[in-house]
């Protein structure tokens, strides 16, 4: 659960800042937020739940964390998620330095871990529930959300001409981009945790058996050895993981140096329908905090397009591309 303090050096804070951010950090609750936090972000309510403490209270934790900058708040529609600094903030090097000093075996953070595996078990058994659902009907669901037909000549320029000896799709779906990319790639892979989506891939890519496979797979553990690939796609995958940052560096992993990252998912947008009824844990992605997570995994010229939508209450669809040093 816990990292240890980057090497960089970070920018200098005034001696009240920095006693601020000390502060705020000396207390139990406190610091098993900050080590929740080092699996990733995580609502308000889900922190009160795996903390086992009423949202009021843990509420006015974050608060003050907020104030001394040891944590991000990022409100998105009805619901705050709450994040550590980014990597080379001073207040970042404070909390991995307070938390290096825990005894990870301690058994009050254990069962926090614990209460938190079973609160992200039980939201991906509703996501995968939801895939099971609707996996038949696919083409239908996603046609409430964007013009698929406007995005595909912008996702192979965003990519580049290729040929790419190895492409990875992560989280397949109904193989889609596999087939986009097929006179472009020598072999393909695709990996998802919905059976039934693979059962459907499989069927669609069946004209293209001796180049592509597809595999179970999670995007958090890819089935696919670091520095095999050239082409890593991820098509309206992100805005479903409860760490999408952790999904990108796994992705970049699997890139050789060179190799291309193309990320397609929607901008921030407040239509909370999605994630009552479709399943949706975030409400799209700014482009600063995608290039930082693109950054962070060493994928570099990020370059963001936006496809703006074309009907009212329909979504931006945003494409990300780099390239891994």
């Amino acid at each position: 659960m816990f990292i240890s303090p980057t090497l960089p050096v970070p920018e200098r804070r005034d001696a009240s800042r920095v006693v601020g951010a000390l502060k705020a950090a000396g207390e139990q609750t406190r610091l098993r937020a900050l080590a929740l936090l080092t699996e990733g972000e995580l609502a308000v309510g889900e922190l009160a739940q795996a903390l086992d403490q009423s949202q009021p209270r843990v509420s006015r934790h974050l608060k003050l964390m907020t104030e001394a900058g040891l944590v991000e708040r990022a409100p998105e529609g009805a619901w705050v998620f709450y994040r550590l600094p980014r990597l080379h903030s001073t207040e970042r090097h404070l909390a991995e330095a307070a938390l290096a000093m825990l005894d990870p075996g301690d058994p009050i953070l254990v069962r926090d871990a614990e209460r938190l595996g079973a609160i992200r078990s039980a939201r991906d058994e509703a996501a995968a529930a939801y895939f099971e659902r609707n996996a038949a009907d696919w083409d239908r669901v996603r046609a409430l959300h964007l013009p698929e037909a406007d995005i595909d000549s912008a996702i192979l320029a965003a990519a580049g001409a290729g040929p790419f000896d190895l492409m990875v799709d992560v989280g397949v779906g109904q193989g889609r981009m596999i087939q986009l990319f097929a006179d472009r790639v020598r072999r393909a892979e695709g990996f998802d945790t919905s059976r039934q989506m693979l059962a459907i891939a499989r069927a669609s890519l069946d004209d293209l058996k001796a180049k592509a496979v597809v595999r179970f797979g999670d995007a958090y553990a890819p089935p696919i050895p670091h520095g095999a690939a050239d082409l890593v796609t991820i098509h309206q995958v992100l805005h479903f993981l409860s760490d999408p940052g952790r999904a990108i560096a796994e992705a970049a992993r699997m890139l050789k140096p060179g190799g291309r990252l193309v990320i397609v998912d929607f901008a921030r947008h407040d239509l909370e329908f999605l994630r009552e009824e479709h399943a949706h844990r975030r409400l799209g992605f700014d482009d600063a905090e995608v290039v930082e997570w693109c950054e962070g995994a060493g994928v570099r010229s990020v370059k963001a397009t936006a496809l703006a939508p074309k009907k009212r209450d329909s979504l931006t669809v945003k494409i990300w591309a780099g390239s891994k040093a």
